[in-house]
């Protein structure tokens, strides 16, 4: 047998190992060379656009949750187009602009029509609510430590009276020295200026429990309500949120495919999946809280006029309203009620507390779990939190927002991190009928 060259071999050798090495040294430079400085700039960039668009966010959050707003009751429209357009034939723009139109000349019929009777209750309620809460005044006072509590530390004081002064009666002429100028008799605020020469403190008469609540109520109506600034403003909202539900409850595909084409290919198939799921239980539970602020509304009305409460359509169609927000809503429309139910007794009072307390019972445990089936289920405490953060930071129409963002964020939160990245599967909306 014919052996092969040394010679050979060792070519063939350094003819296969030549082109290795500029390859291995090019990979080595590429791998500590790090970042460039086109990936520094785009890094740059992206940090300076994320910026832009939270300062922006920031600045017009007025216009951004209202748009929210206008797109969520979009969603409500588009189900109603569907439901309506296989029993109307008719273009889906013009059965949105009806639902739409029908919608707000219906609640505007209605304040029309009952226009009397809520001017005349309003009127009374604003008449009869200062009585009332000086009566809870007086009943505070009657109770010791109880009303004390109540009170609060400004209601009363613990430093000694001041010595009662002999008070001189008015100067006559015949007291007055010739040549003398009248003597002038001090007023409360030139009482506050000599005290602050002489170094003695003016005491401030103690505020009552009428006046603390109305200067809270000032403040809170100014952060609160700070957007209500102006009636244009305010109409100017309202246009917006009717033209964007109209616009997205005509053509809902056209924003749906204009969001995907914001994702990449491979991304899109989920994208589609979570965006279908969130407009789902935004729909749901704001088809909820309208069905809720109906039925609460009568049902509060009805019960209050059984109690012979004072002002009692105002007052319901107050809880109907605030039924919108939850948890803080409740709350806030039933502290009138009980105000008016002391203008006649305490035990007025108590019974319109049982009963809000009966009413809110019965919504959460019969009305909402049965409008609610298959919707999201949101922990009440991380609801409580939401809204406590949201109102502290972009205010009124924050705390609005709050729930439906929540639920929105709660639905991603499970379908992108919990399924796809822990591998958990959990199940994104509760199915009450499975229970």
């Amino acid at each position: 047998m014919s052996e092969t060259p040394p010679s050979t071999n060792a070519a063939e050798k350094a003819a296969n190992q030549t082109p290795a090495t500029p390859v291995r040294a090019a990979e080595r430079r590429r791998r500590q060379i790090g970042w460039r400085t086109s990936d520094v700039l785009r890094a740059a960039a992206a940090v300076a656009a994320m910026y832009l668009v939270l300062r922006l966010i920031w600045i017009a959050q007025t216009v951004f949750l209202t748009a929210f707003l206008g797109v969520l009751f979009g969603l409500a429209v588009s189900a109603g187009v569907d439901w309506v357009r296989p029993r109307v034939r008719a273009p889906r723009g013009l059965i949105a602009a009806l639902i739409v139109l029908g919608s707000a000349g219906a609640i505007v019929g209605f304040f029309v029509v009952s226009g009397p009777v809520l001017a005349t209750q309003s009127h009374e309620l604003q008449t009869k609510l200062p009585e009332a809460i000086d009566k809870i005044d007086q009943w505070a006072q009657s109770k010791g430590f109880l009303g004390s509590l109540i009170r609060g530390r400004s209601g009363s004081s613990t430093a000694p009276a001041p010595a009662p002064q002999p008070v001189k009666g008015p100067e006559t002429p015949a007291d007055r020295p010739s040549g003398a100028a009248p003597r002038q008799i001090p007023t409360d605020s030139a009482l506050a200026v000599a005290g602050a020469k002489t170094g003695t403190p003016a005491i401030a008469p103690p505020q009552t429990l009428k006046q603390r609540i109305l200067e809270q109520l000032a403040g809170l109506t100014r952060y609160l309500f700070g957007f209500l600034s102006s009636t244009i403003s305010v109409f100017a909202g309202l246009v917006l949120i009717l033209v964007l539900s109209i616009y997205i409850g005509a053509d809902p595909d056209t924003y749906h495919d204009g969001l995907m084409k914001l994702f990449a290919r491979p991304w899109r198939k989920r994208a589609g999946e979570v965006l279908t799921a969130i407009s789902i239980a935004l729909r749901k539970w704001l088809v909820t809280q309208l069905i809720a602020m109906l039925v609460i509304g009568v049902v509060s009305t009805v019960v209050l006029l059984i109690l012979g409460v004072n002002a009692a359509v105002p007052l319901g169609v107050i809880a109907g309203l605030l039924e919108f927000v939850p948890t803080v809503g409740p709350i806030l429309s039933a502290l009138p009620a009980i105000a008016m139910g002391f203008v006649d007794s305490p035990q007025k009072a108590l019974a319109v507390i049982v009963a809000y307390i009966a009413i809110q019972q019965m919504e959460n445990y019969l009305l909402i779990p049965f409008l609610m089936r298959e919707g999201v289920d949101l922990p009440p405490a991380l609801t409580i939190i939401a809204q406590a953060l949201m109102a502290l930071i972009f205010g009124f129409l924050g705390l609005l927002c709050a729930v439906p963002l929540l639920a929105a964020s709660v639905v991603a939160v499970k379908m992108l991190y919990v399924q796809d990245v822990v591998g958990e599967p959990v199940e994104v909306f509760e199915d009450l009928d499975d229970d």
